[in-house]
């Protein structure tokens, strides 16, 4: 099944690794290959084994990484269906960059012993498959995608848990964690033999100060969208996510492991700091059953509320930190398609890397608002949406 994020997940059958036959099912694009979900699995559930066998490799490489610095990371973050998978891949496709690969699952705490195994494996011809997201993005194994997650969820393991706040602020302190990371992020470097490393990470947006303090160097980008267009995509995508991992349970599982909470049957809010507002949220989503009109109503309620409580968050944070502020780039996703040549370009300056003319004329190209749906809300829920989240989209220009 592919697990990206962008318009999100899925998890890959195309994947390089162990061939397995995978069972029928409704969409395809949910299946998860045997092989990757036992040994997903096991991963999952050992985390501190599998630290522990990031060390081990980081000793025994450590000469193939002395080399290695991370300078000037670039983190893409924004809510997810902002557009945060179309940059990540136009930045991850430049000869410097090194990001996370749909190939590097499951084994992802020892990128450098998992990629050379894998340069011994005998290619298949693959053949390049739309994402679960159904969104027209079309992906392989070498396709970048937001791995990093499994990196926090080692380390910090209640930082999904809704009932507690998943702010990591500048104040915030892992030193096991900083030095694996660093060291985790140089072996990929050194793997890919590349020298700048870009990360998707939408819940990065509740870590920008932490990220700041450990690579005071990073370049953040961060995406928002209209929130009348992002709430309909947000809710495609949960009625999408839902059917698929209904039919097709090792999804559902794949997603926990891979920490995509984002979407389908176990979705949950990110808390950013505020408990009252974060249960709200989680009643509105769940509802009760009883009222399908009233629980519609709740859907879009509590979407609009989630999109509010997290670009407040954003902004409160950069307007408390001007040395974080000035190292992120807002791009609104509205923008990105209206003017895809100079705002593609001022991704790339933000990032500090140079792009061929050329390459960014195509790139910008391939960018525009999408087809495949329009938002159908009553006139009442555009109210309800424009009441719940006008004032934070103002701190954003909208």
């Amino acid at each position: 099944m592919n697990t990206s994020d962008s318009d999100t997940p899925t998890s890959r059958s195309a994947a390089k690794g162990p061939s397995a036959s995978s069972a029928q099912v409704s969409d395809p694009g949910f299946v998860v290959p045997g092989w990757m979900h036992w040994l997903g699995g096991w991963i999952h559930r050992k985390p501190r084994t599998w630290i522990k066998l990031g060390n081990l490799e980081t000793r025994a490489v450590r000469d193939a990484i002395a080399g290695k610095r991370v300078d000037r990371p670039v983190y893409v973050a924004g809510l997810a269906r902002s557009g945060t998978t179309i940059l990540l891949e136009h930045l991850a496709a430049h000869p410097k960059v090194a990001s996370h690969r749909y190939v590097d699952f499951p084994p992802l705490l020892t990128p450098y012993w998992w990629n050379r195994w894998l340069e011994k494996v005998p290619n298949s011809k693959e053949q390049a498959q739309e994402r679960a997201h159904k969104d027209g993005i079309e992906v392989t194994s070498q396709s970048p995608e937001a791995f990093e997650e499994m990196l926090w969820m080692a380390f910090f393991p209640d930082i999904h848990d809704p009932a507690h706040s998943s702010v990591l602020g500048r104040e915030a302190e892992n030193p096991e964690f900083a030095r694996f990371y660093d060291e985790h992020v140089r072996k990929l470097l050194a793997v890919r033999e590349r020298e700048r490393y870009v990360a998707k990470g939408n819940y990065n947006l509740v870590r920008l100060g932490y990220l700041h303090k450990l690579y005071p160097q990073a370049k953040f980008i961060l995406v928002i969208r209209d929130p009348v267009w992002h709430i309909a995509s947000l809710m495609k995508q949960q009625k999408l996510f839902v059917a698929g991992e209904t039919s097709e349970p090792r999804a559902l599982e794949h997603m926990r492991r891979v920490g995509h909470y984002e979407f389908g049957l176990d979705r949950r809010a990110i808390n950013v700091g505020d408990d009252e507002q974060t249960r709200r949220i989680t009643e509105l989503w769940e509802g009760d059953g009883r009222d399908s009109a009233a629980e519609a109503s709740n859907e879009v309620e509590g979407w609009a509320r989630y999109w509010a409580a997290i670009y407040a968050h954003v902004a409160d944070t950069l307007d408390a930190d001007p040395e974080l502020k000035a190292a992120c780039l807002v791009v609104r996703y509205e923008d990105l398609c209206s003017q895809p040549h100079d705002k593609l370009q001022a991704v790339f300056d933000h990032a500090e890397l140079e792009l061929d003319p050329h390459v960014l004329n195509e790139a910008a190209g391939g960018l525009h608002a999408p087809t495949y749906y329009q938002p159908r809300f009553s006139e009442a829920e555009l109210a309800m949406i424009a009441e719940i989240t006008g004032p934070v989209a103002a701190r954003f220009g909208y």
